[in-house]
């Protein structure tokens, strides 16, 4: 794949923001080619550790993570939160943003040849490091995700709706190929880890039983479901068609509110989400008015095609 200065460049990209664009992508167009190879490369799949959420994490992971930071560190990125990392780190002292990403989304994926991402999230800084992730999704300034699949594709959004870019091999660059991004609301899927069943709560194990039911049941219509382990391939496929994805909380301990982090991947996903005419809520609430209260705290996630994000809501206070 040829070099290129700038690997992203589009009047709709903001011109603050556009060297921090630049440089996520730069990297991620590193990671593409390193994913692709796969065997004949570095060993990418094997545990190295634990991250500061107590989740294994693969050498890509680690290697994903160093290679972020190390190119913002020449932005102006101040703060750099990292799914991988126990703290915020400094980058760079007079950068206006602060950069929360999860670097390898998927991770458990890699081995397979299963599509796997990176998910960012982009602040105003504040002063204290902290303090300018642990606010509400709402205040975000920028959110989305880097997918390394068939074709490898960035989608991102700044407050004005969703975009969507290819990278294009023969050049090395990102093109723009939707400036609007609509959600479908027309879909019959929907993306659960079905295998947890019976620790989930009423609500939860209701929808999913009517969906189940079909066209018998009060959706009225046949379902098909879908389960990828990988947000960013969900996120893009109901970007793509529609449908809804959920991860609820349940009664196992530890997955009181899900697994998901709100700081990496809740909040991004629901910005970008919502940016493209979908709904994102914890099952009740809209993500875009809840904060993190923690750096890696976790929040319950159910996104996808407005009716039907609005109709689990609706199980949830008959469930009251």
């Amino acid at each position: 794949m040829p070099e290129t200065a700038n690997p992203l460049s589009n009047p709709l990209i903001p011109a603050d923001l556009a060297p921090v664009m630049s440089a996520l992508c730069k990297v991620a167009i590193d990671l593409a080619g390193i994913i692709a190879r796969g065997p004949l490369g570095q060993s990418l799949g094997h545990e190295v550790g634990e991250n500061a959420g107590g989740d294994g994490q693969k050498a890509l992971d680690v290697l994903a993570d160093d290679m972020f930071e190390a190119a913002l560190r020449q932005t102006s990125v101040r703060w750099y939160a990292s799914e991988e990392q126990e703290t915020v780190l400094p980058l760079n002292p007079a950068g206006r943003y602060a950069l929360a990403i999860d670097p390898l989304d998927g991770s458990s994926n890699i081995d397979v040849n299963v599509s796997i991402g990176t998910i960012f999230s982009i602040f105003e800084a504040r002063d204290a490091a902290e303090d300018s992730f642990l606010r509400p999704a709402s205040e975000q300034v920028a959110g989305g995700y880097v997918i390394y699949g068939p074709q490898c594709c960035l989608a991102v959004t700044f407050g004005k709706g969703t975009l969507m870019f290819v990278l294009d091999p023969a050049t090395g660059r990102f093109e723009l190929v939707n400036d609007a991004m609509q959600t479908p609301g027309a879909s019959k899927e929907y993306a659960i880890n079905a295998s947890n069943h019976r620790h989930w709560d009423p609500a939860i194990r209701a929808y999913i039983e009517d969906c189940q039911a079909g066209k018998t049941g009060p959706h009225g219509q046949d379902s098909n479901m879908r389960w990828v382990a990988s947000l960013v391939a969900e996120t893009h496929r109901i970007l793509t068609r529609g449908g809804i994805f959920l991860y609820p909380g349940d009664a196992r301990p530890g997955y009181e509110k899900g697994r998901l982090r709100m700081v990496y991947e809740v909040a991004p996903i629901a910005f970008l989400v919502e940016q493209a005419g979908g709904l994102a809520t914890d099952g009740r609430t809209p993500i875009m008015d809840l904060a993190a209260d923690a750096l890696h705290a976790r929040s319950p996630l159910v996104f996808g095609s407005p009716d039907k994000v609005r109709q689990v809501a609706g199980y949830y206070d008959k469930a009251r």
